[in-house]
């Protein structure tokens, strides 16, 4: 199973108390899952009650952005890649 690395941004870093995870799974979904296990606090902050990414957070496979790839979270994983999650954030 390839291992993978999941960057976080410092809002959630914050609830894993590190700014890089490394995880083994197949796919971008599967990785998510065991991140959101591995850190709890993390699973509200990125999924809603559907169990699809929040509006507002943004998943990057290498450089490319799951949510306008075919495959999506369905995307399978090769020992080294990087997903980087973004969140939205909004003020003034």
């Amino acid at each position: 199973m390839p291992r993978v690395t999941v960057y976080l941004p410092s809002l959630l870093a914050n609830l894993t108390g590190e700014r890089t995870v490394p995880v083994t799974a197949e796919s971008v979904g599967e990785a998510l899952k065991v991140l959101t296990t591995c850190h709890p606090a993390l699973l509200q902050a990125i999924f809603d009650e559907s169990g699809a990414l929040r509006e507002h957070v943004l998943c990057f496979h290498n450089k490319e952005n799951t949510r306008w790839h075919v495959r999506g979270l369905q995307r399978q994983l090769r020992p080294g890649d990087r997903l980087t999650l973004l969140q939205a954030v909004a003020g003034g």
